[in-house]
């Protein structure tokens, strides 16, 4: 652990509350929106928590997650499309509750932090299997390939349990708009899916093989 990865985490993670919060309460017009509220306590609570693991237990990991400098130009392009879809649908959530528009029933909230959480499970799970995991499509030195666990029956497991995660935001915002917004990132990732392949078949030996021996990159037997 440093002193100076510690500090970057922090100022990161206090960076995503303030930007996320703003987001949220200033297009709905007030503080009393329990439903950000509490997709704010279910991502940033156990974000809070894997942090500290990772800077305890894994701290390259961690160094890992907080590098976000694509030099893919492709990917660039997913990445910026990632942050408007973002903004649009956390706006949108705040003006539906300010406005009372197209608003969820709120068991519709509670059943979305149900898979939210589930999905949060499961990028823990990759997390623990794939030491390589970084923000940035790139082939690590020493990166070899993973075949076992979730990645012995789909290729991507991390991008699973993000779109789970993503589309369980607009649910647990309680916002038809923001879920509508944020099923956006279904062609989003699969963009960077195809884009990332491509670089691991150039880059990583054996990655051709294991694509021969796991067919399905999100959903067993759909794609």
């Amino acid at each position: 652990m440093t002193v100076k990865l510690f500090i970057q985490a922090i100022i990161r993670f206090l960076a995503g509350i303030v930007l996320m919060g703003a987001l949220l309460f200033v297009p709905a017009g007030t503080a009393e929106y329990p439903q950000a509220w509490l997709l704010m306590g279910i991502l940033f609570i156990p974000m809070f928590l894997a942090g500290l693991i990772m800077m305890v237990k894994n701290p390259e990991l961690l160094k890992k997650r907080l590098n976000a400098n694509e030099q893919e130009s492709e990917q660039k392009m997913v990445i910026l499309f990632s942050g408007l879809m973002f903004v649009g649908a956390f706006i949108a959530a705040g003006l539906s509750f300010r406005y009372q528009f197209l608003l969820l029933p709120f068991w519709v909230s509670i059943t979305g932090t149900v898979l939210f959480l589930l999905a949060y499970a499961l990028w823990g799970e990759v997390m623990r299997e794939n030491a390589f995991l970084s923000r940035t499509v790139e082939v690590q030195e020493g990166q070899k390939v993973i075949d076992t666990g979730l990645y012995g029956i789909v290729r991507h497991p991390m991008y699973a349990a993000a779109i789970l995660l993503f589309v369980s935001m607009g649910l647990v915002l309680g916002s038809l708009i923001s879920f509508v917004i944020l099923l956006g990132c279904i062609p989003i990732l699969a963009k960077r899916i195809r884009n990332e392949e491509m670089v691991l078949e150039e880059g990583l030996p054996g990655y051709r093989e294991y694509k021969n021996r796991v067919k399905y990159r999100l959903i067993p037997f759909v794609w």
